[in-house]
């Protein structure tokens, strides 16, 4: 959200808040019992109000106590992708190095989907996998799926290529598909510009690490939901609507306070 649009948002509440402030100077022209009207009045516009323009300002939070950390010199983000096998990942590598911010781009592990193992089907490929290729670092074989994690410089192409030849030696058939997992280190101050690159070919981050995120996380689980903030909202609408109710009592007894302190310091 930009400011302007923030600040209209701001001033319109306090519109809002002013047209309650009024009801509540009404009082002395209703009858007593209608006081618990306008209060309850006074909520709803506040609550309404606080819905409509200062919660999508509130929402914006996150981002905003952020801003530090985006300009912070050395700061790192982290971005965890999971590509499909179809994605050419050395075009995309090529194009996000020649990105102002980035810092490094690796491919980490490959899932290779299956079907449903029985045991003994579990077992076999729990006991070969680690034999197709000296440059897996590390696999885990599920009821149902085979995860490769990759060594430095060995792509998931290459890791899908050799289990894939393997697979159709043994079983007369080939694999086509694999779920890459990839990682994303840049510059923090870019990290809006890489992220939107990436939502352009359709690539949304799994998860985000660094000082960004975890600002955001921070600032997020200090938060309101939406819900209690609109009842604060509605809160603030009633503490105003009390003001301009006892208007008439608080300016004389002000006035009083204040001449009194002006009196004791001139003793």
């Amino acid at each position: 959200m930009d400011i302007i649009t923030a600040v209209i948002y701001i001033v319109l509440f306090i519109i809002m808040m002013v047209f309650v402030f009024s009801i509540g100077m009404l009082k002395q022209y209703m009858p007593k019992r209608e006081v618990l009207l306008v209060l309850a009045v006074a909520f709803l516009i506040g609550s309404i109000g606080g819905a409509f323009f200062l919660e999508p300002i509130y929402e914006e939070l996150p981002n905003m106590a952020s801003i530090v950390e985006r300009n912070m010199p050395n700061n790192e983000e982290s971005l965890y992708l999971d590509l499909s096998s179809s994605v050419d990942t050395d075009s995309l590598r090529e194009e996000l190095s020649s990105m102002e911010g980035f810092k490094s781009f690796d491919e980490t592990s490959i899932s290779i989907p299956m079907w449903n193992f029985n045991q003994k089907e579990h077992d076999y490929f729990d006991s070969i996998v680690g034999n197709i290729n000296t440059h897996y670092k590390n696999y885990n074989v599920t009821s149902d799926k085979i995860n490769i994690e990759l060594e430095d410089n060995f792509t998931a192409s290459e890791a899908l290529k050799s289990f894939s030849d393997w697979y159709k030696l043994v079983y007369g058939e080939t694999i086509s598909y694999a779920q890459i997992q990839a990682v994303l280190v840049v510059d923090s101050s870019q990290l809006d510009n890489f992220e939107q690159a990436l939502l352009n070919k359709g690539i949304v981050a799994s998860s985000v690490d660094g000082p960004i995120q975890d600002s955001i996380n921070n600032t997020n689980s200090s938060m309101l939901s939406n819900v209690e903030f609109t009842l604060v909202c509605g809160c603030v609408g009633v503490i105003v609507a009390l003001i301009g109710i006892y208007m008439d009592s608080v300016v004389p007894a002000y006035r009083r306070f204040k001449k009194f302190m002006n009196t004791k310091r001139k003793r």
